[in-house]
């Protein structure tokens, strides 16, 4: 379809307040499948930068391990709504200086094992894990871009421009670290459906703060320095997001417990020394 000038404009103005609309409501102009097919794109956009993200090549038990154990045991919990919708998938990044996670639209998540090796139990790795799930399946990534770059990507369709450029538009926007960059109420969403993934599994349901508690402790939190300058850049305060974790958990009836002083049902640290830690040294 061909517009004029005037036409475009008012197209133009018309999507302006629907993306204005979209954004208040927390509407997404992306289907699933198009959540799917930009996080494979993203994906081969990794896998085409070893030296940004390297692949682990090391002991292969330690990924089996993980998705196994951990990932695939959090995807079975019935607050998962799109296990069967999204291509679920865990990825680990050799990457020791840094103490992050991600995830791509469509369900694949990238764990680096600077993370891997700082945390201390299978339960801080599971909330970890799942909170990045919860970025995936409440679709933070299109949902920001449909705030953000909606408007020309509409306007392009609408003129007649090759669709096939939707994905590879959107994709392009994911290059580098952006990706990362959830938005505080993104982050506040996940840590939340992060507590109600892991109420249904194994796993004590406050696992997601057990990370930042080890942050706070170490007297890292305020230090973007090494592998925390990507986390907290791209992260809101972790000692808020205890807070608010401790409070979840006990208006769902769960006792609160630090990483230090929980050794009770559902830590399973020695689990992670053995089948985890001792395996990247």
């Amino acid at each position: 379809m061909k517009l004029n000038r005037y036409g475009a404009v008012v197209v133009s103005i018309a999507f302006t307040f629907f993306i204005s609309a979209c954004s208040s409501l927390g509407l997404n102009i992306f289907s699933d499948a198009d959540e799917v097919a930009l996080g494979a794109n993203v994906a081969s956009e990794i896998a085409a930068d070893p030296r940004e993200y390297p692949v682990f090549r090391g002991d292969p038990s330690i990924k089996q391990y993980i998705n196994d154990r951990i990932f695939n045991h959090i995807l079975a919990a019935k607050s998962v709504q799109k296990r069967s919708i999204y291509t679920y998938q865990l990825e680990i990044i050799d990457r020791p200086d840094i103490l992050n996670a991600f995830a791509l639209p469509g369900g694949r998540v990238y764990v680096y094992t600077g993370l891997l090796k700082y945390l201390d139990t299978e339960a801080a790795l599971a909330g970890v894990i799942g909170h990045e799930i919860a970025h995936a399946e409440r679709r933070h990534a299109t949902k920001r871009m449909t705030t953000q770059y909606g408007t020309a990507m509409l306007i392009s369709l609408v003129l007649g421009d090759n669709p096939n450029k939707y994905v590879e538009i959107a994709a392009n926007l994911f290059a580098g670290l952006s990706l990362l960059a959830n938005s505080r109420s993104d982050e506040d969403e996940s840590d939340k459906f992060s507590i109600d993934y892991l109420k249904d599994t194994r796993y004590y349901p406050g696992g997601v703060k057990f990370f930042f508690e080890k942050l706070r402790d170490d007297g890292k939190v305020s230090t973007a320095s090494g592998g925390l300058e990507t986390f907290l850049s791209t992260h809101p305060d972790p000692v808020a997001r205890i807070t608010t974790t401790d409070q979840r958990l006990k208006e769902i009836g769960k006792e609160v417990f630090s990483y230090k002083n929980y050794a009770g049902q559902g830590v399973f640290r020695d689990e992670y020394k053995r089948n985890i830690l001792d395996k990247l040294n």
